[in-house]
């Protein structure tokens, strides 16, 4: 799988470099981002890989959040990848800022006209894996993920219908309930179709409930003036209702006048980068 490098700059001794390649899960042409550590001129290291929400490419985290610094100090890999198939050519697919484009859900669609591309579930689990492993000084075995928004989504949903891939996972404002959300309902619907029930293996909320044992970190930031928890598309109490019946540990953070934004991210990212480095470096 041939990777064409896009951009490389030296950030805290390491560096953030951007490539592209052709994806055969969404058979179009994707990017993503990479930080490599200084360490990972000597040896392997882990790889946190951070999922974007609504809107955003594989650029907002990397050039927002401020996340180098302590990724250089623990040694990790991060990889942030775009949030959806690009330039596909089906009908719609720009018609909306929270559907298509740019709103890939983190699902493997099983509607038409979505079903072909719409696969970023299996290319954020299987696909981008393998690439980065085979290209980068990484060590396979230690892996964790986090994410923002509808990519908090994401990384939750991977975590929980993935026992033992992730050493651990966080999030920041994520849409912890999308059957319950107009975001979810809206694309859970578009790309898996009318039958709720099939919605239930991409919704956090829903597969805490059968999650298998306890061993999963779990670390949410959620401002407090959010536009979005307070019109309920986040709904994190749902989740960690459901967190606290299956006994699996949650720290909720309810952080005082912060909103859904790349400044409340940069806030904590530190936080956030210090709790994967604890189990990833263990």
């Amino acid at each position: 799988m041939a990777l064409k490098q896009v951009s490389s700059n030296k950030c805290f001794e390491g560096f953030q470099k951007v490539f592209e390649h052709d994806s055969a899960e969404l058979k179009c042409k994707m990017k993503f981002g990479i930080y490599l550590p200084p360490k990972a001129e000597t040896g392997k290291c882990p790889v946190l890989y951070w999922l974007s929400g609504l809107t955003c490419t594989e650029q907002n985290f990397i050039t927002k959040a401020g996340f180098h610094q302590a990724a250089a100090e623990h040694g990790l890999i991060v990889v942030a990848p775009d949030t959806s198939p690009r330039g596909c050519n089906i009908e719609g697919e720009d018609e909306s800022w929270d559907f298509g484009t740019g709103a890939g859900f983190y699902v493997d669609a099983t509607e038409d006209p979505w079903k072909t591309n719409y696969r970023m579930y299996s290319y954020i689990k299987d696909e981008l894996p393998k690439l980065i492993n085979a290209n980068f000084p990484t060590d396979p075995e230690r892996m964790s993920i986090f994410g923002h928004s509808m990519g908090g989504h994401g990384a939750l949903i991977l975590a929980l219908k993935n026992p033992g891939k992730y050493k651990s996972v966080s999030a920041f404002a994520p849409i912890c309930n999308p059957m319950q959300c107009q975001w979810g309902k809206k694309a859970l619907g578009g790309y898996l179709g009318s039958d709720v029930s099939k919605w239930e293996a991409y919704d956090a909320t829903q597969l805490v409930k059968s999650y298998p044992d306890s061993h999963l970190d779990i670390l949410i930031d959620q401002g407090k003036d959010d536009q979005f928890l307070s019109a309920g598309q986040l709904l994190p109490d749902n989740f960690i209702a459901a967190c606290t019946e299956q006994k699996i540990p949650v720290v909720f953070r309810l952080q005082q006048g912060y909103d859904h934004s790349y400044f409340f991210i940069a806030t904590f990212i530190n936080d956030h980068i210090k709790h994967h480095a604890k189990y990833l470096n263990a």
